[in-house]
């Protein structure tokens, strides 16, 4: 019976993957409803998932950041295992950053709908009072979600910059393996080494606000 209920369970799921990806929302929250999750609890999942995915970047970032600070500690034949681990690094932080820019948009996606039917809904509140409190709550949780959602667009275009400066590293060194290409190469370390400490203060600003909208959530 377990057994049973469990596999019910999981074909529920799969139902629920394909007709989020089909775009048929009112059919996608319908299904999750029915498995107890509101949309409140979908963009709790959300958040958390951007925030997740977040954390993971600034791990990535530095990674590829050590990378190429120890790039000036080899020479000869070890300088293709350096790139090869460089050009490793920054395929990590592309990938990770189409993931969050995805993340966002469906954070995005579901806090249009939650807001949207929370205005509706209050307008079939019939208490005076209880009406005039919920109204308060959605402003006030809205605000929050806005501060929340500036952070984590600031954090997302952050990585913009970066990215583009790993690349043009990754192209140079796929050519010049060689300790005087190395050598040049001296700036332009020094300037993603900045970028990556002001794009790890963005995604920490971000990932605080996250934790204080869940809290609030």
């Amino acid at each position: 019976m377990k057994t049973r209920k469990r596999t019910v369970m999981v074909w529920v799921l799969c139902l629920v993957v394909v007709l989020a990806a089909a775009g048929c929302s009112t059919t996608y929250y319908a299904a999750m409803e029915k498995l107890g999750k509101e949309k409140r609890h979908l963009l709790n999942d959300s958040v958390q998932d951007v925030k997740d995915s977040q954390t993971e970047a600034k791990e990535e970032f530095t990674d590829a950041l050590t990378q190429i600070q120890t790039l000036y500690h080899f020479d000869g034949r070890e300088l293709e295992t350096a790139y090869k681990k460089i050009k490793s690094r920054y395929d990590d932080c592309q990938s990770r950053a189409q993931q969050i820019e995805t993340r966002i948009d469906r954070v995005k996606t579901v806090a249009d709908d939650l807001f949207s039917e929370w205005e509706t809904e209050i307008h079939d509140i019939q208490d005076p009072q209880l009406q005039a409190a919920s109204r308060r709550s959605r402003t006030d949780t809205l605000a929050r979600y806005q501060k929340m959602e500036t952070a984590m667009d600031q954090s997302a275009r952050a990585m913009a910059p970066v990215l583009a400066k790993l690349n043009d590293m990754v192209l140079f060194l796929k050519h010049n393996l060689n300790a005087r290409a190395v050598g040049a190469l001296g700036k332009e370390a020094l300037s993603i080494e900045t970028d990556v400490d002001a794009l790890i203060r963005d995604m920490n600003r971000a990932i605080a606000e996250a934790d204080q909208f869940i809290a609030h959530l």
